[in-house]
């Protein structure tokens, strides 16, 4: 007899930043389950809660409103993952430009005809949404334009990065570009796995203001936290 308690692989590939495992895991007569995505054989991210990843978005809409509010800001969402931060994005009516960047091709066919669509595409059919395949730091690098907010959620924090380059993004250039990218005022928001005082004293010498560290208690573990930090008006 199988054992359904063990992961279901549904796609794996190969890609310029190394392996990208799609799984699922649940029990017989569950619908759906819980799927999993695994980064170079690291966990990344599942569908079990997303309570964090949705305070992600949540929290920096509110930092923005505390500093004076801003008619439909933009924001911009590094990392696609599971869906969690789009949807939340998509389903709060005062958000103007909704931008998704997501480097690894296989995570976007996942949302745009695969497993994961069931889960995000409401938020995909939104106007205001837009996918980007792109890597983020050359995005923000090159972009061309100005977000209100900055979301990101491409690792397991900057202190447990998924692949060696993203240490890029965390480093004075990468935040340099962070803060480049975002209009006066705007909002930086950053998930992790644990706290990084590190990370929060990189953020107040890269020229942030109104640093500070967030903890979201989850369904199992030590609680996740996120960074924020805004750019000075």
């Amino acid at each position: 007899m199988p054992d359904h308690t063990l992961p279901e692989t549904l796609d794996r590939r190969d890609g310029p930043y190394g392996e990208v495992v799609l799984r699922r895991r649940g029990e017989p007569g569950e619908p759906r389950g819980t799927y999993e995505i695994i980064a170079n054989g690291c966990f990344l991210m599942d569908t079990s809660d997303g309570r964090s990843e949705r305070l992600l978005v949540r929290a920096a809409l509110e930092e923005l409103s505390a500093g004076g509010g801003l008619a439909a800001p933009s924001v911009l969402i590094g990392g696609l993952g599971v869906g969690f931060s789009l949807a939340e994005a998509a389903a709060e009516p005062r958000w103007g430009r909704i931008t998704v960047v997501e480097r690894e091709a296989a995570i976007l066919d996942w949302h745009r005809a695969g497993p994961l669509s069931a889960l995000s595409g409401d938020a995909l059919r939104d106007p205001r949404a837009e996918l980007v395949h792109a890597d983020l730091l050359e995005h923000l690098r090159d972009a061309g334009r100005t977000y209100d907010a900055l979301c990101l959620d491409i690792d397991n924090g900057p202190d447990w990065t998924v692949t060696d380059g993203n240490a890029s993004l965390y480093s004075p250039a990468g935040l340099a570009a962070c803060l480049a990218r975002l209009a006066p005022g705007g909002v930086l928001a950053v998930w992790s796995a644990k706290p990084s005082p590190g990370f929060e004293r990189s953020l107040r010498n890269a020229g942030f203001c109104r640093v500070r560290t967030d903890e979201i208690r989850v369904a199992r573990g030590v609680p996740d936290v996120v960074h924020f930090a805004s750019r000075p008006a």
